[in-house]
């Protein structure tokens, strides 16, 4: 009877994840639990609310798709990416940068933190500054290009939510056609 009732729970939970699942650029992944996905929007192929210890600490993962060949190379990205985020001095914050494979795939990982400038957009009228934010990041080489996964929230956020964000990220396989 405790193997059935094993069983089942593994049956459902992999139901759960093939529910979640989603799928860009010949990849595909899974919505961790808890994590809410506000669907597509330009450039993006989901957006998710991550929830933090109040509504005002809550967080956004994007995950970006820009087609074959687009969004630039890894290198910039991890780079720009690090330059939005300020030390106390005002000078890009160290970052952690790491490389791995996923299922075959190249995965480019970032983690820094410092005050966050890179909220405001490319339409913003001032740049943003938000203090105490993290940044974990992870670009995805894939065989119809780059997805570029961006989880930016209050450091407390991100800490609470980092084993979701390394389910996300260690979720993307290729399609099977």
């Amino acid at each position: 009877m405790e193997k059935s009732c094993v069983r089942l729970a593994m049956l459902l939970a992999v139901a759960t994840l093939a529910l979640n699942a989603e799928s860009v650029a010949g990849l595909r992944w899974s919505t961790p639990p808890g994590w809410t996905n506000q669907g597509s929007r330009p450039m993006r192929a989901a957006t998710y609310t991550v929830p933090g210890a109040t509504l005002a600490e809550n967080g956004e993962c994007a995950v970006y798709y820009f087609g074959a060949g687009g969004g630039g190379p890894v290198a910039a990205n991890i780079e720009r990416w690090r330059s939005q985020f300020l030390d106390k001095n005002g000078k890009p914050h160290d970052a952690r940068v790491s490389k791995r494979q996923v299922h075959g795939l190249s995965v480019t990982l970032i983690d820094t933190s410092g005050t966050y400038t890179g909220m405001g957009g490319p339409m913003a009228k001032q740049p943003a500054s938000n203090p105490g934010y993290r940044l974990l990041g992870a670009i995805v080489e894939g065989p119809g290009g780059n997805v570029f996964i961006k989880f930016a929230a209050p450091e407390k956020t991100v800490a609470r939510n980092q084993q979701k964000f390394d389910q996300l990220i260690d979720s993307f396989a290729r399609e099977n056609k």
